[in-house]
């Protein structure tokens, strides 16, 4: 049984809640939420140019449909004491899936974890104290899980980008450059040259 099969099904809007489409102004204020989500309903309208009433009513919506999951504080991990950042690329026991998320879920250090295609089977981000205590989480408690056939640990040197999410107005689709065309003839510039005399006797052959 390979891996996929063990990935949960893709989930639509849950009982009750409202599809909503996402025009240029919802995301526009999803773009000034992800700047600050602790923005005023009024604020929120003045920045994307919309009344008050509107806003209110297609902020309600997008919260009401899931599109806006929950509002949460963003914590610095290196001022709490986490500097050190790790992946670890996990190869799972294929029968044992379900052990591994249990097991992976009573693991506080692990930030976010992802099933993959590819060499592994996941890919977990964890947060430590420093280097050794994320060796003794791989050498001793993930090694330590049954369903856990092997793993490669890398460390993460600098967080180059780390967005709170990303949206469809991110895409800037490239404009295709135009080929250049041959341009105006300038007639007042051409220059006629006089065949020599070898193609002048072309129009006597037969």
């Amino acid at each position: 049984m390979d891996k996929a099969s063990h990935r949960p099904p893709h989930r639509g809007p849950e009982p009750g809640q409202i599809r909503t489409e996402l025009d240029s102004i919802n995301l526009k204020m999803l773009e000034v939420l992800r700047q600050d989500g602790r923005i005023s309903i009024a604020a929120l309208a003045q920045r994307v140019g919309i009344s008050r009433a509107n806003a209110y009513m297609r902020f309600e919506a997008l919260r009401t449909s899931g599109v806006i999951s929950r509002f949460t504080a963003q914590v610095d991990p290196v001022r709490t004491g986490l500097g050190i950042c790790a992946l670890i690329f996990v190869t799972v026991r294929q029968q044992m899936w379900p052990q591994f998320r249990a097991q992976l879920s009573l693991m506080p250090e692990v930030e976010y974890c992802a099933i993959t295609t590819g060499q592994h089977d996941a890919m977990i981000q964890i947060r430590a104290t420093d280097v050794a205590a994320v060796h003794r989480l791989v050498s001793e408690r993930l090694a330590g899980i049954p369903a856990v056939k092997a793993s490669e640990t890398v460390l993460i040197l600098d967080e180059v980008i780390r967005r709170p999410f990303v949206l469809p107005s991110d895409y800037t689709p490239a404009k295709p450059e135009a080929e250049p065309g041959p341009g105006p003839v300038a007639l007042g510039r051409m220059r006629f040259i006089r065949a020599d005399a070898g193609r002048a006797k072309l129009k006597d052959l037969p």
